[in-house]
């Protein structure tokens, strides 16, 4: 599931309870230095001004976003994306012999044959619950009578059931925000009526004088829904009614998949023969597919063309953007995310970023598999924490580093938190953040996260663990551009040992509703923030021992950045 988008049922209601003031923060915050602009961001300028003082000479890397599809004519990223140079556009040939026909930007597992795309998928405890309801329902279960695969099986069906059990609470919450949904719709027919115009975001409306009564309420009504919830006032109304349209969806149709098993949506577009993973040459090249806005906002952080005056810059200067569909409005499935890595390590990609996750996996030796694939062909893997405000050194996210079939956790794999800044939160972890001080590796700036979106050349904010994971892609992806005899563990092992870690002084809280002061050693194993400039320090030390062929390997703490 996209683990960016801002509608967390925990936050909405938490909202309820109390509103935080924040200040604005100026576009592109995530890439400023904290000691010289009083935002605690990655200091990138900082770290560019430093490689361009080491005269150094950057290749271009490809860094695959397995996403929810990208808009390739937006103006600051049609440049960066990769095109594959073994496929000839528009033939319908497959020129390069992979399987995968006119895979000019990538590819699209979620689409059909007859051009069409999955939307929507129902969340993979829905979908374990039924397709071993029938055999497991009802029954008194001898596991001691099961295969090792079957006792699994039956291991993650009794979860997924257990979690089919929705709580009461549960269901009010969704009932208030689906009402605070229906006042806002209300309000914004007035709005739009009394404005003459379609689209317009708070601010715009701040600014608006209704000239009758019924105007003036409607907009009272509307600024006091969106302030309640926490959403951002630079985000549009049409944008946000959908996007909690979408929301309230969802969890209805939770609610009934326990009796109703979701439409296999699957079945009728996609049409592979899923159980089957040698079934791989399935889908379509429709990397922009029906829901473009996570990925094309993903896209930009890591990529968005620097420097040429133009809505946002990427973090990373001299890299290609390879997109991969794999993540519907729902769950995505094992396959397609296994098939994606492949895809993207086969394809010369040095970076593959995963701002999704889920609770459950049942083909997780598919994903394993491929994670191994890619941890002996030397690419890094930069994946999402999740937006749960939860511990997952005890909650499940999948796709993990631990390699069951093998007993050991990828050497690889980066696992990324959400951090904020004291002018935009009252601490500077994101209140929706997942933690972890065993399995979140980092934390990164993911609140407010101004980048590309699609539609016309535009742009926006969104929050998340999915914007704060491409961040650290885009570093990855700059240090394998300016340090290419990095190895991709080595990568990881510098952005661990160089984040700056907060003052003491700077307020810290639990991700959660009722979070209690902490040290940010406790969220995370690096205990800090990601620094750019600090990484390229290292980076530039390493690769210095090694051209002098001192052997010689980053160590220490974390560096500390004062104020």
């Amino acid at each position: 599931m996209i683990r960016g988008l801002a509608f967390s049922l925990l936050l909405i209601v938490a909202c309820t309870y109390t509103v935080f003031a924040q200040s604005e923060a100026p576009k592109g915050w995530h890439l400023l230095d904290s000691a010289k602009d009083s935002f605690y961001g990655i200091s990138l300028n900082k770290a560019y001004q430093f490689l361009q003082a080491k005269n150094k000479n950057p290749q271009t890397v490809i860094v695959a976003v397995l996403d929810s599809g990208v808009d390739t004519t937006h103006e600051d990223l049609k440049k960066n994306l990769w095109r594959n140079p073994k496929e000839i556009p528009g033939n319908g040939i497959d020129d390069d012999k992979n399987g995968y026909i006119d895979d000019i930007y990538g590819w699209n597992f979620l689409g059909g044959k007859d051009g069409r795309s999955i939307k929507k998928a129902a969340d993979e405890k829905a979908r374990v619950y039924h397709r071993w309801k029938d055999q497991f329902a009802g029954k008194t279960i001898d596991t001691n009578q099961l295969s090792k695969k079957e006792a699994e099986n039956y291991h993650i069906w009794m979860k997924a059931a257990a979690g089919m059990n929705f709580s009461q609470e549960e269901q009010m919450d969704v009932m208030f925000i689906e009402l605070t949904a229906k006042a806002m719709r209300r309000h914004d027919k007035i709005i739009r009526q009394e404005m003459a115009r379609e689209e317009y975001t708070c601010e715009q409306l701040e600014k608006f004088n209704p000239i009758t009564k019924t105007g003036r309420d409607a907009k009272i009504g509307y600024l006091t829904c969106i302030k309640m919830m926490g959403i951002d006032p630079e985000e549009k109304n049409t944008s946000t009614l959908g996007e909690l349209e979408e929301y309230i969806e969802g969890k209805k149709s939770s609610f009934e998949s326990k009796e109703k098993a979701p439409y296999n949506y699957r079945a009728e577009i996609v049409q592979d023969n899923y159980y089957n993973f040698s079934d791989r040459f399935y889908g379509n090249n429709d990397v922009m597919g029906p829901g473009p806005m996570h990925g094309t906002h993903v896209s930009g952080i890591i990529g968005a063309q620097r420097n040429n005056n133009l809505g946002v810059d990427g973090v990373a200067d001299l890299v290609k953007i390879m997109m991969l569909r794999v993540v519907p409005d729902g769950d995505e499935y094992d396959k397609d995310v296994a098939l994606a890595i492949r895809y993207a390590v086969d394809n010369g990609a040095k970076v593959i970023n995963m701002s999704f996750g889920k609770s459950y996996s049942p083909e997780k030796n598919w994903v394993d598999s491929a994670v191994r694939y890619a941890e002996q062909q030397d690419v890094l893997l930069v994946h999402a924490s999740g937006n749960d405000a939860e511990d997952i050194d005890v909650s499940e996210n999948y796709p993990s580093p631990w390699l069951e079939q093998w007993k050991t956790r990828a050497s690889n794999f980066i696992t990324v938190g959400a951090s904020s800044d004291i002018k935009l939160s009252n601490s500077i972890a994101a209140d929706f953040s997942n933690y972890g001080k065993e399995t979140v590796d980092v934390f990164a700036p993911g609140v407010k996260i101004y980048s590309t979106i699609p539609g016309g050349n535009q742009y926006g904010n969104l929050k998340g663990t999915s914007m704060a994971t491409p961040i650290v892609s885009g570093l990855a992806a700059m240090l394998r551009s300016y340090y290419p005899g990095l190895s991709a563990v080595e990568v990881k092992r510098i952005i661990e040992l160089s984040v700056s870690r907060p003052d003491a002084m700077i307020p810290c809280i639990k991700p959660g509703i009722k979070g209690d002061p902490l040290s940010f050693s406790d969220l995370c194993k690096s205990g800090g923030i990601i620094n750019a400039y600090n990484a390229v320090n290292i980076a530039n030390s390493f690769h210095t021992a090694a051209v002098s062929k001192t052997p010689q390997k980053p160590i220490g703490k974390p560096i500390k950045t004062k104020k």
